[in-house]
């Protein structure tokens, strides 16, 4: 293959490697100090309802500030943004740091904590989305998003590890190298070269905020790409009930529960990089809705299972071909978007895809204390292929988007 076409030609195009190095960064520290806050909390309270609150503090900032952060990305410099977003995250680590050393930090100051961070990265991540068509043309977004989703599942696995690892050695360390990670990624995103235009200085009302919404709407392709991975991960959640398939199923142990946490990201990071060289090129649509539906059978799979390497196996397809559905998906949703529009699409685009995510655990957990794991699974692993059919009739445009080359 013609190495002109792959994605080292991506990261040689100006600023992407500031962009993506930026990401990375951020994505490391927000994992690694995420670890030791869970860890901590737990440490202090014992408290299965305290480890709960973390997940709420993250979730419910995200809601709330959704549509601020959409307006805010498209009236400023993205890139601002950004800086400001990675400056505050590093002094909260910083200061993490420092209570934990001095033996400060109590529940209540961890859970404060993950407020602002999660109050921080409402704001970062979709404004992060939405800078990427600034950088690259839109003849190479798909492989940008393949390299970059390579990445950023690299610091998936890394970053939890990384977290582990650092609390094992002293508590202070993960929240101290976290803060650096987050300054380096600042210094990356202010680095991006690139003309910014600012943004129509429309008035701020109500329709304008909720403008996101109203695009989203009205174009049945980007609605049904959204909509249907809300509902495939809402329904597939089975992978919140590991630690249940790991101890009572899989009889693996706390060394086989880590091998299926992990075995989703490894999957998901392959299929990014074979994006990445092979770009899909033709069919896109019709292949975006066959990933979603493999992704239901690889849940059935798994949730059947009871032989540990055939679970690993199913678990790497249901990341592969997630990973198809998400990249299909970003670039579909940048292509069409038109830049003065890209931050408050990417902000509800954010939040369809933080809801499915912490409803779709919520949902496996509650289905599961009624019908146990295994049916849970097959249930939404069948509910999965059944939303994929539903799609294909409801929203038939979706079957004839070609090509992501924009």
């Amino acid at each position: 293959m013609d190495i002109s076409q792959g994605p080292r030609s991506v990261l040689r195009h100006p600023g992407y490697l500031n962009f993506a190095a930026s990401r990375v960064f951020s994505s490391l520290a927000f994992q690694s100090i995420g670890i030791a806050m869970g860890w901590m909390i737990y440490d202090q309270t014992h408290s299965a309802f305290a480890l709960g609150l973390v997940g709420l503090c993250q979730f419910l900032p995200m809601v709330v500030l959704t549509f601020v952060v959409g307006h805010a990305a498209d009236r400023f410099d993205r890139r601002r943004i950004g800086l400001v977003c990675q400056l505050i995250e590093a002094v909260t680590a910083l200061v993490l740091a420092v209570a934990t050393w001095q033996q400060w930090l109590t529940p209540a100051g961890i859970l404060i904590a993950v407020t602002v961070l999660g109050a921080v990265v409402a704001f970062e991540r979709p404004t992060m989305a939405a800078l990427l068509p600034n950088i690259v043309p839109a003849s190479m977004l798909q492989k940008a998003v393949a390299t970059s989703t390579s990445m950023m599942q690299t610091a998936l696995i890394i970053g939890p590890s990384l977290g582990g690892l650092l609390y094992g050695l002293d508590p202070v360390a993960p929240f101290a190298v976290s803060a650096l990670l987050f300054a380096v990624a600042s210094f990356n995103v202010i680095s991006i070269r690139m003309q910014w235009v600012p943004g129509k200085r429309e008035k701020v009302t109500l329709a304008s905020v909720f403008a996101g919404v109203s695009f989203i709407r009205s174009r049945p392709v980007m609605l049904g790409t959204i909509s249907l991975d809300l509902f495939a991960v809402l329904l597939g959640g089975a992978t919140a009930l590991l630690p249940i398939f790991a101890r009572d199923i899989l009889h693996a142990g706390p060394w086989g529960l880590g091998l299926l946490r992990a075995a989703p990201a490894i999957g998901a990071l392959a299929m990014s990089v074979v994006l990445a060289r092979r770009p899909l090129e033709s069919n896109v649509g019709r292949k975006m809705l066959a990933a979603v539906a493999v992704f239901g059978l690889a849940t059935i799979v798994f949730a059947l299972s009871t032989n540990i390497a055939l679970s690993v196996a199913a678990l790497l397809v249901v990341g592969a071909s997630d990973t198809v559905s998400v990249v299909v998906r970003s670039s579909l949703v940048q292509l069409l978007t038109p830049d003065e529009m890209r931050g408050r699409v990417s902000a509800v685009n954010s939040l369809f895809i933080g809801t499915s995510n912490q409803l779709g655990e919520f949902e496996s957990g509650m289905m599961a204390a009624v019908l146990g794991p295994v049916a849970t699974g097959i249930v939404g692993g069948l509910g999965t292929i059944i939303v994929v059919l539903l799609w294909m009739r409801l929203f038939p445009d979706l079957t004839k988007v070609k090509t992501l080359q924009g």
